[in-house]
């Protein structure tokens, strides 16, 4: 059992988890607890095997508009005591823990993401947003720089020059050009979001868990390493998989005309 908090609703649907920022006056801005607290959880969902998918999700209406300005505002004017480095790499710790998720993450973004907001949904595997979803790296107009690991993410998903000009204007962007620079997987009606989100999540649900950690894996280290080493590691974890009886399940329901029921062994 995870245990979610106020800010933090965790919900479990048979291997569907759900973790809903919960903060809608503030569009789910994070303080430096929800911060702590979602890679505490984000950790304990990686070490959950019996989880098949994780869906991050924002209460009503937004998705997470970044870590909370009024917190920010106290501690650059004194008003609250702060050490920033500390708090830093706490929520590196936070990103981290996200990234390393062995179980498929889903971000679905409703309204805003911004700041870390969009970072956190960048650092899920697949991103489905509402057409009416709005996204910025908003950091420099908050004399900031990209943080919550999106120097790393964001290049990697839109290229190098639209990553840095996405940072450096700070520009608010809609679904519609999100979808068009490769920012999201798929933009959704408004109203068919929820519908299509739980539909990709059932179906990855429903797929061989070890297997798909193990390619979840493989193509996150993929741009860091050569052919050979990519090579290598797809045949180590091909070895691994001819080993479990979910491999032997898929030949029997192949030859019995049956979708799979993959177990995770």
């Amino acid at each position: 059992m995870i245990d979610g908090t106020e800010e933090l609703l965790v919900e479990r649907e048979g291997d569907i988890v759900t973790l809903t920022l919960n903060r809608p006056k503030v569009m789910n801005a994070m303080t430096s607890k929800m911060f702590a607290d979602f890679g505490e959880i984000c950790r304990q969902v990686n070490a959950d095997s019996s989880i098949r998918v994780l869906v991050i999700d924002g209460a009503g209406g937004n998705f997470c508009s970044g870590a909370d300005v009024g917190a920010q505002a106290a501690r650059a004017t004194g008003q609250e005591p702060s050490i920033p480095l500390r708090n830093l790499r706490m929520i590196k710790a936070s990103a981290l823990a996200l990234y390393e998720i062995q179980h498929p993450v889903i971000a679905k973004v409703h309204g805003v993401a911004a700041g870390a907001g969009l970072n956190l949904a960048l650092g899920c595997d697949l991103v489905y947003a509402a057409d009416t979803a709005r996204f910025s790296e908003i950091f420099a107009r908050r004399g900031l720089t990209i943080d919550f690991g999106g120097s790393w993410v964001l290049p990697r998903r839109v290229g190098l020059h639209r990553a840095k000009e996405l940072a450096l204007l700070a520009e608010v962007i809609d679904a519609v050009e999100a979808d068009r620079i490769g920012l999201v997987n798929r933009v959704v009606p408004e109203n068919e979001l929820d519908a299509y989100v739980n539909d990709v999540a059932e179906r990855i649900a429903a797929g061989p868990p070890l297997a798909l950690s193990m390619s979840k894996a493989l193509l996150n280290n993929g741009a860091q390493t050569s052919m050979s080493q990519a090579l290598e590691a797809e045949g180590q974890a091909q070895s691994t998989n001819f080993a479990t009886n979910d491999v032997r399940e898929a030949g029997q329901a192949w030859l019995e005309k049956r979708s799979a029921k993959f177990t995770g062994s």
